[in-house]
């Protein structure tokens, strides 16, 4: 039922408004109002984001201001926006909320730790992004919401309207506006739901390091010691799959905070990739979509509602979005202390690096400033072989400020905690990605424990040539060929050209950061000189 709530003061006259409304409610509103909203053999509530089915990068602008315009580094991620233009953008967004039979209000948080969080209220005109984001935010208990006051930051999503393409800055029908000043973000032209959670990132992003806080692109998980381990990973790396460990308790699988107490979850729940989900490879994620998940842009059997999660016929990013209390073993609230290890997760699709490796703190900050991984061919026109992608702190596309000032911080912390980093390769083994296979997923997960139970503690490593850290010559459960992918490749000579052109492109990528960067960080990059001559 719609509430007596007003959103005059925005400008939005609408007299219906769903404000936190219970999961049934919108439910019926989605299924009845929303055109492909289907209600799968599970109970989840299957939705379609229209023709974008991913965010977009390219689209996303900041308002320039003289208050912020000096921490930002702008660029072709951080992009420049006059407030003219943003004011422009922000009136379309109204004069569209303003033909709406109806309106939905999310009033959440963002942030578990009181002393860091901000409230956020979400304005939209789907059911499906209400739920999306009642799930991904830290929703208020009764008395929190009666007493909830203004919010520091609004996103006023009327994605289902365009952008204007000849107002000046705008390069298409979709704009994802920030203005810091304004504490506004608007959204036109895309209802990818994942732009509203990915707003809220950015401006933790920009916010916590003016507090000494360093934002993360990571998951994280608390074993039965107290002992926390954070997951850093690009799409595809496998840091939801693997922070979601029955023997640990999930802090959060996506966006996390370090502050001088211990870590935090930024999010009140998950956004599980869905491609090729299985019971038997990811248990915890598979028996969280049930009623209250919203799935998204999966292919689904008309009669049964039964979903085939291998098929990606609409799009390869099929996503699942549910609260963190879905996952059965979960750190409540999602608060631990300082992290004991720090996990670097990379897919690398060119079958070089290898399975598991320790770095030294000032590897840490070089892998972490440029944050690898590697597409696999086929997934984009055009590529026929794995293709490097490189993202600063893991996470380029949300970091608002210099990937350095967020290494110096990460620097700081490790070495005052005495935290250990691995360097841990999800990807290809045996070969490139065509003729190797993907590292089996229970020999990850069997290293990763290994990390946990410090079986790595008396091992003896052998130092990488070329990249410098320490590979491990034994792990258990784990066969010892596995963990030299020299030694795994038919072809030893190709296995070496390969390295080679890999060390090349992290040199090549990290030439952009070096002016800015401290010298030792700098040295602690790959050496390329003849390989195994």
């Amino acid at each position: 039922m719609a509430q007596a709530f007003d959103l005059h003061k925005y400008g939005i006259e609408i007299e219906k408004i769903y404000r936190n409304s219970s999961v049934p409610v919108l439910y019926e509103l989605g299924l009845r109002l929303e055109k492909g909203t289907a209600i799968s053999d599970v109970g989840a509530l299957m939705t379609y984001s229209g023709e974008k089915t991913g965010r977009s990068p390219k689209d996303k602008r900041i308002v320039r201001h003289q208050d912020s315009e000096k921490n930002i580094d702008w660029g072709d991620i951080n992009i420049g926006l006059d407030e003219h233009t943003f004011m422009v953008n922000h009136e379309r967004a109204l004069d569209y909320l303003n033909t709406c039979d109806h309106i939905y209000v999310v009033d959440a948080y963002a942030g578990w730790d009181p002393k860091y969080r901000i409230k956020t209220r979400i304005v939209c005109t789907r059911a499906y992004h209400a739920l999306f984001m009642q799930n991904m935010l830290i929703m208020p208990t009764t008395e929190e919401l009666a007493n909830f006051g203004e919010p520091d930051y609004v996103i006023f999503n009327a994605g289902q309207f365009p952008a204007n393409r000849y107002t000046s800055e705008m390069t298409s029908k979709t704009s994802v506006d920030l203005n810091l000043e304004r504490k506004e973000i608007v959204i036109l032209g895309t209802e990818y739901a994942g732009e509203m959670k990915k707003g809220i990132f950015s401006v933790m992003n920009y916010l916590m390091p003016l507090q000494d806080v360093l934002p993360m692109h990571c998951s994280a998980n608390v074993g039965e010691n107290d002992d926390v381990t954070i997951l850093f990973g690009l799409s595809g790396t496998g840091k939801t799959t693997l922070s979601a460990d029955p023997k640990r308790r999930l802090i959060g699988d996506d966006e996390h905070c370090w502050t001088d107490e211990g870590t935090f979850n930024i999010e009140g729940g998950c956004y599980a990739k869905a491609i090729n989900l299985s019971e038997e490879n990811e248990p915890d994620i598979f028996n969280a979509i049930k009623f209250g998940t919203v799935l998204e842009n999966v292919v689904y059997d008309e009669n049964t509602r039964k979903v085939d999660y291998t098929d990606v016929s609409i799009t390869q990013n099929t996503r699942a979005s549910y609260p963190i209390h879905y996952i059965d073993n979960i750190q409540m609230p999602c608060v631990a202390g300082h992290p004991e290890n720090i996990i670097f997760l990379t897919c690398d699709a060119f079958g070089v690096l290898p399975p598991v490796s320790k770095l030294t703190p000032e590897q840490a900050s070089y892998h972490f400033i440029s944050g690898y991984t590697a597409k696999v061919a086929g997934t984009e026109m055009g590529v026929t072989e794995p293709e490097a992608t490189f993202s600063a702190c893991f996470g380029a596309a949300f970091m608002m400020w210099h990937p350095n000032k967020y290494a110096e911080i990460l620097a700081e912390k490790i070495k005052q905690h005495n935290v250990t980093a691995w360097l841990v390769n999800t990807g290809w083994t045996g070969g490139p990605y065509g003729i190797g296979s993907r590292i089996k997923l229970k020999y990850t997960r069997a290293m990763i424990d290994a990390i946990h139970n410090k079986d790595f503690d008396n091992s003896e490593f052998v130092t990488d040539e070329e990249f410098g850290f320490q590979i491990p010559k034994s792990c258990p459960n784990v066969p010892s060929e596995v963990l030299f992918p020299r030694s795994t490749w038919g072809d030893k000579e190709k296995y070496d050209k390969t390295k080679s052109k890999l060390i090349t492109l992290f040199n090549e990528n990290f030439k952009q950061f070096e002016a800015n960067v401290n010298k030792a960080i700098v040295e602690a990059g790959p050496n390329n000189y003849e390989l195994h001559s």
